[in-house]
């Protein structure tokens, strides 16, 4: 199977009050129609809020398999799930963390992206659902998604093919460093 972009979802900063006090996020997500620039830092009108645990050169984009929505619909039954809903930059076919390592090289459109890390999801996530137990659903499941660096800017929209560039150096998948962090086996619960 050949994998592909399903969605391109940028976000700005917005104001919100959580547990009673004002927080800044970026999370809320929505997908652009046609084709989006990518740059070193992020995706052209997409902007992280908190660049201490979000964004920066390795963590410029974030990516979230599409396959994983099929569970999320099961786990929380009438939540309206759009892509972008998980705070990810792309929403992917056929890149799962299982299968993807550390290093991996995709190239997508005109542009060149290198798997970096797991998404370690912080309370903005439990924020964007209204729920205080998203963070520990969401590591349980193991379906976290990873970040990317930016090695080649370039362009990319919905429907374009993920072409593999390259295997990473050392043979460590992102389930496995998820399953180290979080002391699970690696998989999806």
């Amino acid at each position: 199977m050949s994998a592909r972009l399903i969605a391109v979802s940028v976000g700005r900063p917005r104001e919100v009050v959580w547990d009673g006090e004002k927080v800044l996020t970026s999370i809320f997500k929505a997908p652009v129609a046609g084709r989006a620039r990518v740059g070193t830092f992020n995706i052209e009108g997409d902007e992280q809020s908190d660049l201490e645990v979000h964004g920066g050169e390795e963590k410029a984009v974030y990516a979230y398999p599409s396959e994983h929505y099929a569970f999320w619909r099961e786990q929380l039954p009438g939540a309206a799930l759009p892509w972008g809903v998980f705070g990810e930059n792309l929403t992917t076919k056929g890149l799962l963390e299982d299968r993807v390592q550390i290093g991996d090289r995709y190239r997508i459109g005109s542009a060149e992206f290198q798997v970096t890390e797991p998404r370690m999801p912080c309370y903005k996530l439990a924020l964007r659902f209204g729920r205080q137990d998203m963070v520990k659903r969401f590591m349980k499941s193991g379906r976290t998604g990873f970040y990317l660096a930016v090695l080649k800017e370039g362009e990319i929209g919905a429907g374009d093919a993920i072409e593999d560039a390259g295997r990473g150096r050392q043979p460590i998948s992102v389930a496995a460093v998820v399953a180290a962090k979080s002391r699970q086996k690696p998989g999806f619960a």
